[in-house]
């Protein structure tokens, strides 16, 4: 397989047959082996029986429908999981991301990039509530997480299938899966993409997803840089607050040995205390974290690190390492069984 297609929908009937026919003609196109994966995320419509229908006319669509709503990152997961392809590319289903944009991602993939994001240059969205908010988010994550962006939000993206198999997401982290790519250290591209006002249905997002941005991305900063050593991201404030704490303690000390001033009514005593109280409380955080990921690399044979390629190296060498025990960078994630019928 060549290229796969995923495309998480909710409650999307209305916008699924014309997708479904931009896809055939684009994808035709270019000539190359495809399947387009459709995630039902709980849908209350008819989206997956105009599915069904339109595989007459385009058997390489495939649909998983959920048992329920479980989320944009949940489907997202679970398009990548089934994926076959070499390539993957993820869109909306709302039609606002164009098909016709899928060929340029895939044949900038094939010029060596990892991951290529899509860009809406023009975006066709209210200036208050979406672009606004958005132009701030992205600089704000480019900051953040050091992997700059014009166009975070942007779910038109076309990743190598190694990567895709790789990247590991919860809760809402769909929004960075580029940031979630660059710890295992890919090359990503960016290509201007066109983008489209919405023609049907509802949007499933408002202003109020600001507040869930900022918390994710306090998630994938500590994931990107702090996940394998805790401690220094809790032992450095720990150890400021309780040095902190320590030198006012040194200070009240003196004062009252050598200058005779009372302590008995100085909240300073106090705030000294509380402060070496919660600096040791944050190594302590620190610490159990250390404990928590050993546990998580060595219960799960994590590789702490990831090979883009080797050069004279056989792939079942003797080198002192069991060949099936080796932690190889090209292992596939183990497919799930599917929870409900499959399509």
């Amino acid at each position: 397989m060549d290229v796969s297609v995923v495309i998480p929908f909710l409650n999307e009937s209305p916008n699924l047959t014309p997708l479904c026919e931009e896809l055939k003609a684009s994808l035709d196109s270019m000539n190359k082996s495809y399947e387009v994966l459709f995630i039902d995320d709980g849908s209350t419509d008819d989206g997956v029986e105009v599915l069904e229908a339109f595989r007459e006319k385009m058997p390489q669509i495939k649909v998983i429908s959920f048992r329920r709503n479980f989320g944009q990152t949940a489907a997202m997961v679970a398009g990548l999981d089934y994926s076959q392809g070499e390539v993957v590319v993820t869109l909306d289903a709302d039609r606002q991301n164009d098909p016709a944009d899928i060929p340029a991602l895939v044949a900038k993939v094939g010029e060596g990039y990892d991951m290529v994001c899509g860009w809406r240059f023009d975006r066709q969205d209210t200036f208050i509530s979406r672009k606004l908010p958005s132009m701030m988010a992205n600089r704000l994550i480019s900051k953040i997480t050091d992997v700059s962006l014009h166009d975070y939000g942007c779910t038109l993206k076309a990743m190598c299938k190694e990567v895709a198999k790789r990247i590991t997401l919860y809760g809402e982290m769909h929004r960075f899966i580029p940031a979630v790519a660059s710890g295992v250290g890919v090359k990503i591209a960016e290509v201007k993409v066109n983008h489209r006002a919405r023609t049907a249905g509802e949007s499933k997002y408002g202003i109020s997803r600001t507040f869930r941005v900022i918390l994710d991305l306090i998630t994938v900063k500590f994931l990107l840089r702090f996940h394998a050593r805790p401690l220094h991201f809790f032992g450095m404030p720990g150890l400021f607050l309780g040095g902190v704490g320590g030198a006012l303690l040194t200070y009240l000390t003196i004062a009252r040995l050598f200058f005779d001033v009372p302590l008995g009514d100085r909240p300073l005593l106090v705030f000294a205390f509380m402060l070496i109280v919660i600096g040791l409380q944050f190594i302590l955080f620190g610490l159990i974290g250390e404990m928590q990921t050993r546990t998580y690399y060595e219960s799960q044979d994590k590789p702490i690190y990831h090979v883009r390629r080797t050069v004279g190296i056989e792939e079942d060498s003797d080198n002192g390492i069991a060949a099936d025990s080796k932690r190889s960078p090209t292992t596939k994630q183990k497919k799930p069984q599917p929870a409900g019928t499959k399509v």
